[in-house]
């Protein structure tokens, strides 16, 4: 690539590595609970450098690669926590098979390298940094939502709520805020020239000014929620000897709310099959609930006659009988990929309920307490798109979670800053109920109104505002920036093609 080489550009490339890895691990503090949102800007650009005075595309993918395994390393070690807990597996391979996720993972940073280099390769520095590192680093992120069921976590535009790149999201969504989150760092890289610097103030002043556009109306009076934290431990959820104890405290919790026409109880909080407990609990929870002129929505486990079973969500009371089941499965925690290659290893890591059933068919809008209500569980709610597909019917949305497999750790932090990252992309009012926390009720503009505190019994009270409309990006989805990366690509392609062709023509 013809610029000129900086000091760091001269540097050997072990050292250019380990700055790479400290870039990505230092990366963590602008997502949740740091929330240092400046600090992409002059990461990203450190890292751009990087890749610009790179020999070749496979110098550049090793630069990405230890970058994506700092970022990764520190931003997802706890793993280990879940992946222990999810069958008594021993520390030491936990250990393992959390790093073996965080070397996988850090491959995407390692293409994301590669494919932006190769695209500058002929270009001036401006042009590499300011069009062609947004349109690689996009198409990366984007695959990265898409492939193998997709893991979208810490994806940069998260780093930016609250800023004003965030304005940008009911129009491109997370991904488009990282697009020019990167673009901004490009920006900056280059402020020497002078213009870029007016790109760079285009970009945030219009991100404050499509903060300030209200995209959905209220729609109605408002609707009081009770969402119920039971705080019941992960190692003694399952057990029977404790199933009645668990049930009577969220009952407790829930009578502390009397007027509340809709109570939510977290994912599973309602621990045993449905077919298990009907006649027992189901039944008599319904008829109390219909009297009090109630609707319940608890997590709990359904099974079907062909034995299949499902992670769902159901209403009892006063509107009826009704269910979601999860659409987007947990790989490898709810179930297998290529099981008929992999099938041993249930078998060997022992995990409990590990071969749910999806049911990518189902509505993720329930009716409840007379407002459509958008519902999803858990890890479902890191996918925006599927998120909207419950818009613009859904009123509001609700988030059923068990956090308490991420331990005391970054997890709860980071996964309610994506719900607040869906709850701005749709302009809906989101509430999150969680077993250990954090539960939440987050506005339509991103900002959490209340939260419990964590690993204690809550009772949290939203005062919900219906609302109507769509956000743009609740029409079109991540759809503009998958027709731009990839019509990008492909026009580069084409025209790498062309250029080779008639060089050897010539």
């Amino acid at each position: 690539m013809p610029v000129r080489p900086l000091a760091m550009a001269d540097w050997p490339i072990g050292w250019r590595l380990a700055v790479a890895f400290l870039a990505g691990a230092a990366m963590v503090l602008a997502f949740a609970p740091f929330e240092l949102g400046w600090l992409p800007l002059p990461l990203v650009a450190l890292l751009l450098h990087l890749w610009a005075h790179a020999v070749r595309p496979g110098e550049a993918a090793a630069l990405g690669y230890a970058f994506g395994l700092g970022l990764f390393g520190f931003g997802v070690f706890w793993l280990r926590n879940s992946i222990g807990q999810f069958g008594g597996i021993v520390p030491a391979l936990a250990l393992l098979l959390t790093l073996l996720f965080i070397l996988a993972m850090a491959l995407y940073f390692a293409l994301t390298g590669g494919l932006i280099h190769w695209l500058g390769q002929g270009t001036g520095l401006s042009t590499f940094m300011l069009l062609m590192a947004p349109l690689g680093w996009t198409a990366v992120e984007l695959l990265r939502a898409y492939l193998f069921t997709g893991f979208p976590w810490l994806s940069l535009g998260y780093s930016q709520l609250g800023l004003p790149l965030a304005g940008y999201a009911p129009v491109l969504g997370v991904f488009g805020v990282g697009a020019l989150v990167v673009l901004s760092a490009g920006c900056l890289h280059q402020w020497r020239r002078g213009w870029p610097l007016l790109i760079l103030a285009l970009a945030w002043g219009g991100g404050m000014g499509l903060g300030r556009v209200v995209w959905t109306e209220a729609s109605g009076e408002t609707l009081e929620v009770a969402l119920v934290q039971g705080n019941v431990a992960q190692r003694d959820k399952w057990r029977p000897s404790r199933f009645g104890p668990s049930l009577q405290r969220y009952l407790q919790l829930s009578e502390q709310a009397p007027d509340a026409p809709l109570v939510v109880w977290p994912e599973t909080a309602i621990a045993a099959f449905d077919d298990e407990v009907a006649t027992s609990v189901l039944r008599p929870l319904a008829q109390r609930m219909q009297e009090a002129g109630r609707d319940l929505l608890s997590g709990i486990v359904v099974r079907k006659a062909d034995g299949r079973y499902f992670n769902a969500m159901i209403n009892l009371g006063l509107s009826g009988r009704q269910a979601y089941f999860k659409r987007h499965l947990v790989p490898f925690g709810e179930f297998l990929p290529l099981k008929v290659i992999l099938g041993g290893l249930l078998d060997f890591l022992e995990i409990p309920m590990s071969d749910f059933s999806a049911d990518p068919d189902i509505s993720p809008v329930l009716h409840l307490a007379g407002q459509a209500v958008g519902v999803d569980i858990c890890y479902e709610d890191a996918f925006g798109n599927e998120v909207a597909d419950a818009l613009p019917e859904a009123a509001f949305l609700i988030n059923a979670s068990n956090d308490a497999w991420f331990g005391d750790s970054l997890a709860p932090h980071q996964h309610l800053e994506i719900a607040r990252m869906r709850a701005l992309e749709t302009g809906r009012e989101l509430l999150r109920a969680t077993n250990t926390g954090i539960s939440a009720w987050i506005g339509a503009d991103g900002r959490v109104k209340a939260r419990s505190a964590q690993f204690r019994p809550a009772l949290l009270l939203a005062r919900v505002q219906p609302r109507r409309g769509a956000t743009p990006y609740v029409r079109w989805h991540d759809w503009p920036l998958i027709l731009m990366s990839g019509g990008g690509l492909l026009w580069i392609v084409t025209r790498r093609y062309r250029r080779g062709r008639d060089g050897m023509q010539s």
